[in-house]
């Protein structure tokens, strides 16, 4: 009577329900592991940049594989809106007096600022104001990053051209210090109007000095040995694709402006507010060094549309109209 009894009670559980169950526990199952594989996906035992850079013909110089500079020195620049931490590149006594400035800070005090900070954040103060907030700024002869920070310290984008490894170094601080290597991308090559090897001569003691010709990297430090070395050498506008706005484009490169511009052909014939804002070293005597000249550039400036130049000390601002 009792397994009669047990045959005949109903399931508590009808088939339908049973079904029901499993399918939620399946489920609930597939949603744990799904999560436990993301979250050990995301564990990270290594400090990289998780940035996600665009394709480019050359890669990225990876600050993480780079040696470490020594001695690292740093410190906030003074009287900017926009302030970022600078790496000293040299201990000597010029350009800007390094040793006063490491005096200044044993002192509390902060680095007295490179007036081409000031000029890059003006300027891009004044396009943001215009309505020009989007677009990448490009440094080139971009040394240790003083133009480059200041861009990158009001948000903006930069693409940094530097061949001098120690410079690389102190570049590399500044991306670190500043917490900034969302922004910055800095390619180890001269910007220059043909892509392949380029001879560059590194001016020993005074690295910002470093230029493609022999005679302009010695002009005012006869007395300092310079170092020949091969560099790679790309146009801007085999990195720069057509379909990215520029802002603005600083150019210091010890005379060889007039290669990196021709090299930017493509990007200068941009018409009216898509075309960048230049900013360029335009000193005869190291243009002349390099077989160019202020005429040669301000004609060719011409050619792509840029009517408007005027002289701010020894660099060159060039700008198109509507």
């Amino acid at each position: 009577m009792a397994n009669a009894w047990n045959k005949n009670k109903p399931s508590q559980f009808p088939p339908s329900r049973t079904i029901c169950l499993l399918l939620v526990g399946a489920f609930i199952f597939v949603m744990f592991f799904i999560y436990f594989t993301a979250q050990r996906s995301n564990l990270n035992t290594n400090p990289t940049f998780k940035t996600v850079l665009p394709f480019y013909p050359i890669p990225p110089f990876h600050c993480l594989t780079c040696p470490q500079s020594s001695p690292v020195i740093a410190n906030l620049v003074e009287g900017l809106r926009y302030p970022f931490l600078y790496s000293l590149a040299d201990l000597g006594t010029l350009p800007d007096k390094p040793h006063k400035n490491i005096v200044r800070m044993l002192k509390g005090k902060l680095f007295r600022k490179p007036d081409i900070s000031v000029t890059i954040q003006e300027v891009l103060e004044k396009l943001r104001g215009e309505g020009r907030a989007n677009g990448l700024v490009v440094d080139v002869g971009a040394n240790v990053g003083i133009a480059s920070f200041a861009a990158a310290a009001m948000g903006f984008r930069v693409l940094a051209f530097e061949p001098v490894f120690e410079n690389l170094q102190r570049f590399c601080d500044g991306i670190y210090l500043n917490r900034v290597e969302d922004l910055v991308t800095v390619f180890g090559a001269a910007a220059s109007d043909r892509a392949g090897n380029i001879t560059f001569f590194k001016l020993v003691g005074r690295l910002d000095n470093s230029a493609v010709s022999a005679t302009g990297a010695k002009m005012a430090f006869k007395s300092n040995e310079e170092i020949e070395v091969q560099v790679r050498s790309i146009p801007l506008d085999e990195v720069i694709p057509e379909s990215e706005p520029v802002l603005l484009i600083k150019i210091d490169v010890q005379g060889w402006e007039y290669h990196v511009l021709k090299g930017a052909s493509k990007l200068l014939r941009r018409k009216g507010r898509k075309a960048p804002y230049l900013i360029y070293e335009e000193d005869e005597r190291l243009l002349q060094a390099s077989n160019s000249s202020a005429k040669e550039i301000r004609d060719f400036l011409q050619t792509v549309g840029y009517s408007q130049c005027t002289k701010h000390g020894t660099d060159a601002h060039c700008a198109k109209t509507d």
